[in-house]
């Protein structure tokens, strides 16, 4: 004969549940499909249409693998690129990204194909033969780019 048994649940105490809610990451999506993560928002210089910018990025393809950086992973020594946000020498989805931000911001971003290098002549390109053919051969895929703006120049 089987007999019945009664299981008590004691209460547990613990911290307030708000402390362990998880940050929820947002991301905007702009017309031209580019989408942006701010992860630092800089207290600096707000970079604006037409401006020169020096920043730092790191540009992955869309599956995580590494293209190219400008901050050395081993060193950790950089070497930033000096750009103006225009039409005519950096790609749109990367200067979209970096128009609004400011100074000491970081951001993160998924660039489309058609808002990256629809030509070989736009930047930023790897001076590298390696990395600069790498990332010419996967060019009609998004890429993402984690960008640092260190100057308005």
């Amino acid at each position: 004969m089987l007999g019945s048994t009664t299981a008590y649940v004691l209460p547990v105490f613990s911290a307030p549940l708000q402390d362990a809610t998880p940050e929820i990451i947002r991301y905007r999506k702009l017309n031209s499909g580019v989408k942006i993560q701010d992860i630092v928002d800089g207290e600096g210089a707000e970079a604006m249409e037409g401006d020169a910018v020096e920043f730092n990025y790191v540009c992955r393809r869309s599956n995580g693998y590494f293209v190219h950086s400008t901050v050395d992973q081993f060193s950790g020594e950089s070497r930033p690129v000096i750009l103006h946000l225009d039409d005519k020498e950096i790609i749109q989805g990367l200067r979209e990204v970096l128009i609004g931000m400011k100074v000491g911001g970081k951001r993160r971003a998924l660039v489309p194909p058609a808002a990256g290098y629809i030509s070989e002549n736009l930047k930023p390109i790897p001076e590298e033969f390696g990395p600069r053919r790498s990332l010419l051969s996967h060019a009609n895929e998004a890429l993402v780019f984690e960008v640092q703006l260190l100057k308005v120049l």
